[in-house]
């Protein structure tokens, strides 16, 4: 088996509708495990958390993803960045298109000094991404 690295995600009591709307960008089969199936929580509130999400598409992609438990700490903004890259423009410039939708645009996706194209957004569930698409230097 071929090592991978793979992106884990944390949220607090949202991680069911961002693995949702991450699934909407990238397609893939997503399998998710709450709390209660798995009793590890003593608190009964907790029972519908996820405890485990992971997405995997067809093209490789793989992301994973929990809901922090109420009691360990949680900051919004702190849950990681995640970067995509590639050269296939239409496929990293649909995915841009989609994540940056609602969300916070902090570069945008365009040309780069270095000749690919480049951009960075915060999406609506707080997560940063960074897309970058191969390209060539000017002059080369």
């Amino acid at each position: 088996m071929t090592t991978r690295l793979n992106p884990y995600l944390n949220f607090r009591d949202n991680a069911k509708d961002a693995m949702a709307f991450y699934q909407s960008v990238f397609g893939g089969e997503l399998t998710s495990s709450t709390f209660g199936e798995f009793q590890v929580s003593q608190d009964a509130a907790e029972n519908d958390k996820i405890m485990h999400s992971q997405l995997v598409t067809d093209g490789g992609l793989a992301l994973m993803a929990a809901d922090v438990p109420n009691t360990m700490e949680y900051t919004e903004g702190s849950n990681g960045t995640v970067s995509l890259s590639g050269d296939d423009d239409a496929e990293l410039s649909g995915y841009w298109a989609k994540l940056s939708e609602d969300g916070v645009v902090g570069v945008p996706l365009e040309k780069a000094p270095w000749g690919d194209s480049f951009g960075m957004c915060t999406d609506k569930f707080g997560v940063q991404w960074l897309v970058n698409i191969s390209g060539t230097p000017d002059g080369v």
